[in-house]
């Protein structure tokens, strides 16, 4: 059997813990190794556990969500780790700057429990959360505000067909769907993807949807 996927819980509320604990718990595949009531017990408890996902609240006290996130994907003990940010609003202002610091996907608190779990393991296998609809706004809204600690995405040295692919990543697309969508390999598409991670200096798809928006190879939809 394979090794289950290993979650960390954030948040400052001891009851939504709880909940989250008992959901997760209680499902094949998922095991709960750690939870933090502060954003710096996240960084804490994700040095020590080296968990796959970290369900991070946005706003939490010492450290919010952002910075606590910011530290664990920056620290190469945890890089490999997979934030998966929860906000109670779907435009928080905070989950802008989340984008930057690298999470890798959102969802609101009062998701289907169902959705929660698929989330969980759509980071956990390197995927970003980012088919719903509320997400690729939050994106949108992202790109039209500059930041000084975020360095202007470039495409120089992208090829045409890795432009393509972008494209379509950043539509929400999986490899799957890529590969029948340009009559490719799914080995094909994973290849030029990496390659993307790499040009793009990318944390994940995530990253790459935010450099196809701010290049201008993909405009925001109509909010």
């Amino acid at each position: 059997m394979s090794e289950p996927i290993r979650v960390v819980i954030a948040d400052d509320q001891a009851l939504v813990r709880g909940s989250f604990r008992l959901l997760v718990d209680s499902t094949d595949g998922l095991a709960v190794v750690g939870e933090a009531a502060t954003g710096a017990e996240a960084v804490e408890v994700s040095r020590r556990t080296r968990p796959d996902v970290v369900l991070m609240d946005v706003r939490m006290p010492e450290l919010d969500g952002i910075q606590a996130t910011r530290h664990i994907c920056s620290d190469a003990r945890t890089a490999h780790v997979r934030v998966l940010m929860l906000t109670t609003f779907d435009l928080d202002a905070y989950v802008y700057g989340a984008l930057h610091a690298g999470a890798s996907g959102f969802l609101l608190k009062d998701t289907p429990p169902a959705d929660l779990l698929t989330g969980i393991r759509v980071v956990a296998g390197g995927d970003a959360l980012l088919a719903p609809r509320v997400t690729r706004r939050l994106i949108a809204e992202f790109v039209d505000r500059p930041s000084p600690e975020r360095p202007p995405a470039t495409l120089d040295g992208v090829t045409p067909r890795e432009r393509e692919v972008l494209t379509l990543v950043a539509s929400g697309l999986s490899n799957t769907e890529i590969a029948g969508h340009l009559h490719l390999s799914p080995a094909t598409v994973k290849t030029h993807i990496g390659r993307l991670l790499a040009k793009l200096s990318a944390r994940d798809r995530a990253q790459l949807v935010i450099a196809a928006y701010e290049t201008g190879l993909v405009t925001p939809r109509s909010r």
